[in-house]
Order: structure tokens, then sequence, then C-alpha cells
């Protein structure tokens, strides 16, 4: 591990993020933020794999994985409150190369699904006519250039403007809800036909397997929540916040997630909704609540693009930091933003967007959160087991046991994005094979000792040393 060319450089200086800029409420806003589009667009499709009975279990497996992960996440960002999220947990538990995997893998995630949040986006504009628009790409390239350009002017303005469009979203939801009850019919949760597969039925019309293949379109319900320890060194208190934030926000998820799953498939039809591009909107049909949640569901799935633009930035610029990516991709500007950690993943996002395909890019997002969500479980049980002296200011309830379960049923989730498109997963595991080529090969000769996340690390051999 080597540090900068030059002892006496502004290496760090340069790298420099806002701090103190988020309290808890503004830290919920963003876990929300990071997920609403999912509410809103992408879960539908996993009524195609597993009817409703299929991605219902799935929704409550899944529901219970994420808070299971949250309360850990919660744990580890209360302890080791760093801008590389999960990577610094994995880099402190598992080494270089189980910090740079697991950061990798959470790099993957949140690159790939503002790419496909786009095509959602893109698909809502041309549903409402907006612009005369009818070709998607012209979409992605505005909404790619207008939040980079906003997360460019810095963290404070960015998460504030992330807040009201959150809450915006919100009350969309809501006025959803309050238009779906009186078109309920508990006869349309039903009504796929029944296949001959093992154990199919009305409840699953695509058999036992049908709620494994339906494992990935449930996580969208929740997916990227566990990106509100990104803002560790953005936030007040972090140690506090942080934890509260991150289990606020997942006990929104829940409620909005059932919501929409139980009303939208309850007033259109499991059928008609599993290949829907605007799930929400078709189910309102078209009066002027649909209208109105139309609009608005572009706001949430604006949210969730533009929060997730952070994360990824964020994730970027502390494997660069350290040195596991090209240092360059940390250089923070004037308003203390990392310019080219924001703009780089964005061109290679809108690339993919052009493929307009968000069902594949969605399934590419789950394996990355995935494969990062069974590493930092695995990150939480061995930190338990190997430094249970460590300062926790937040601890796991039921310890081990919770994040366990978590690990497991996050261990299902990888294997079951290889079920529903196989080639999608071969290619997501081909880049962070690629990734993980870089990191042998170059950057875990080029580390930088004094970024935040090596410090840590080396408390934490220098304590192992004296015991």
């Amino acid at each position: 591990m080597s540090g900068p060319t030059d002892p006496t450089s502004d290496y760090l200086a340069r790298r420099q993020l806002k701090t103190g800029t988020a309290g808890w409420v503004l830290l919920a806003g963003l876990g929300v933020s990071y997920v609403i589009s999912g509410d809103y667009s992408g879960w539908n499709f996993g009524l195609a794999e597993g009817g409703f009975g299929g991605l219902l279990i799935a929704g409550v497996v899944i529901a219970a994985m994420y808070l299971a992960m949250v309360l850990g996440m919660a744990e580890l960002s209360s302890a080791l409150p760093a801008a590389g999220g999960g990577y610094t947990f994995a880099r402190r538990a598992l080494g270089p190369w189980g910090g740079f995997a697991t950061g990798t893998a959470i790099l993957v995630e949140y690159a790939i699904a503002p790419a496909a949040i786009a095509t959602f986006i893109g698909a809502y504009v041309e549903s409402l006519g907006l612009f005369g628009i009818t070709d998607g790409w012209w979409v992605y390239l505005a909404a790619y250039a207008i939040f980079v350009g906003i997360h460019l002017a810095g963290v404070g303005e960015a998460l504030k403007v992330m807040f009201v469009v959150t809450a915006i979203a919100l009350v969309g939801l809501i006025v959803f809800v309050i238009g779906a009850i009186p078109l309920f019919d508990a006869g349309n949760l039903v009504d796929i036909a029944p296949t001959d597969a093992a154990g199919a039925s009305e409840f699953l019309p695509f058999g036992v397997l049908g709620i494994w293949s339906a494992v990935p379109f449930a996580i969208w319900f929740f997916l990227a929540v566990e990106g509100v320890p990104l803002a560790a060194e953005e936030a007040r208190d972090p140690s506090r916040n942080v934890p509260r934030g991150i289990l606020v926000s997942m006990l929104v998820l829940i409620v909005t997630g059932a919501c929409v799953l139980v009303l939208a498939t309850g007033a259109l039809g499991a059928n008609a909704l599993s290949e829907s591009g605007n799930p929400l909107v078709e189910a309102l049909g078209t009066g002027p609540l649909a209208v109105v949640v139309n609009y608005i569901g572009l706001a949430g799935l604006v949210a969730s693009f533009f929060s997730i633009i952070y994360a990824y930035s964020r994730q970027t610029f502390a494997l660069s930091r350290a040195g596991y990516l090209p240092r360059v991709l940390s250089v923070t500007n004037g308003r203390k933003a990392p310019t080219l950690a924001l703009i780089v993943p964005g061109i290679i996002g809108f690339l993919l967007s052009l493929t307009g395909q968000g069902d594949v890019l969605l399934n590419m997002a789950v394996f990355g959160a995935a494969l990062s969500y069974v590493l930092m479980m695995v990150s939480h049980i061995v930190l338990r087991r190997r430094e249970p002296g460590m300062e926790r200011p937040y601890r796991t309830p039921g310890g081990v046991a919770t994040t366990g379960f978590a690990l497991v049923v996050a261990m299902i989730a990888v294997i079951a994005t290889f079920l529903v498109d196989l080639v999608a997963a071969l290619c997501t595991l081909g880049a962070f094979a690629l990734f993980m080529a870089y990191f042998a090969f170059y950057s875990r000769h080029h580390l930088v000792a004094g970024a935040p996340d090596e410090e840590f690390a080396a408390l934490s051999d220098a304590e192992a040393e004296l015991r």
C-alpha cells in the first residue's frame, strides 16, 4: 500500500466532502428517495414471473430481508461513518479484496439502476405526450444532464431538492391509494391462468418456482435504501442520525410497497399489469386522478434517479480516494462535489439506457445489489465475532442471527437473477470480474494509506497486534 507520491501534497484536501449537511429527516428522505421509483414502475414485471401470489410471498420475504439488513447496516454505519458505506464496512471486516468486491458490487448496482429508471421516465413522458416526445433517448439524455448538473452544485442543494421531489412523490402515492380503493376487486389479483408448473394454482399460477423468479422484482420495492450510509461524511452526528434515517425510510417503504402491490393489482388485474410501463396510471384508468398520478409518478421516478446519482458518485468517490479506482475520479470542485465521480458513471448509465430494456437493466442492478448484500452481511457477522469490543453507538437487535437471516435470503436473491435473465446476470458478472481483474493487476498496489477507509482498517490491524 502506498500513499501519494508527494507526502506533503494536498491529496486529501482536494478530496473533501461538505460535512454537517444532513440531519436524520433529510437522511430518511434520501432513503425513501432512492427507492420510491420502485413503487411507480418495475415491480409489476414480477407478476409475469410469479403471479400475484408469487410476488406477494417474495415481497414479504424480501421486506424481512431488507429490514434485517438495514438493522445490521445501522450498526455498521454508527461504528464506521464514512462515505464508502458498505465498502467501508467490508474493508474493515474482509480486507482490501473483500472491500473492493463489495464496493464494486454496489457501484454496479448504482450505475445501472439509474439507466433502468431513465427508461421508465421515458415511458411516463411519452404517455403524457410531453413536448411531443416519442423517442426516449432525448429524455434519458436530458435527465442525466440536468440532474448530474444539480449535483455538481453541491450536496446541500441536491439533498433539499431530493427531499421536496420525494415529498411530492409520496403525495402521489396517497392520491393513487384514494383512487384505487373503489376500483379494487379481489378477483383481479388472481386473473392469470395457472400453468402446469409444480404447485401451480390460481394464487401461484407459475408454481412454487415462480416465487423465486419474482424475487428480483420484489427487491425493486426496496433497492438502494442501503445507500443511506453513503451520506455519513456529510451528515450531522452520523453515528446517531444515519441509523435513524435508514430505519425510518425502511418502515415508510414497507407501507408504500404493500399498498401499491395489492391495490394496483386489484384495480387492473395481474395479467394486464404484468406488462405495463406505468402500472399505477393504468390501474386508475383514464380519469383525472390517473392524470395526476401520471405527472406525480414522473416526480417519483425523478426522485430515485436523482438520488441514486448521488449514491453512485459517493461510492465512486470513496473507492477512488482510497486508490481502488483511478484517483482523478475523487477530486472535488469548489462546492465540494466529486466532479468526475458524477460525470463518468453518468455517461456509462446513459449509454446503457439507450438499450431501452428497463426490465433487463433492472435485473442487472439487482444482481449487483444482492451480491453486495451478501458481502455486507458477512462483514457484520465477522466484525461481531472478531471485534466484539468495537464502539457501536447502535447495536443490531438479534445480532448475528438477524444479519444471518438477511445473508441467506440475499444468497437466494443472487441465484434468482440467473433464473429471470441468464444473459443479463452473466453480463453483470462479467463486468464485476473486469473490475476485480483491474484490482488484482494494478490498483491493489497503489492504495492510499491516508484515506479514511484505509485508516479504519489500519486501526483495526494495530489493535489486533496489541491483543
